[in-house]
């Protein structure tokens, strides 16, 4: 039987864990839709980033 390959993200441990991926839904001032923010910010941002309009 053949080996299931794992993939990792980052390479070495703990490498990835101070950052947060996170999305905010906005409102378009010129058409009214509503559009999604996407950002990887760090986890001490992550009150910033939804602080700011």
């Amino acid at each position: 039987m053949a080996k299931k390959v794992v993939a990792t993200f980052g390479g070495s441990k703990g490498s990835g864990k101070n950052v947060v991926k996170c999305i905010r839904m906005v409102r378009s001032d010129r058409s009214g839709a509503y559009a999604f923010q996407e950002e990887i910010v760090p986890t001490e941002g992550v009150k910033d980033f939804f602080a700011k309009k």
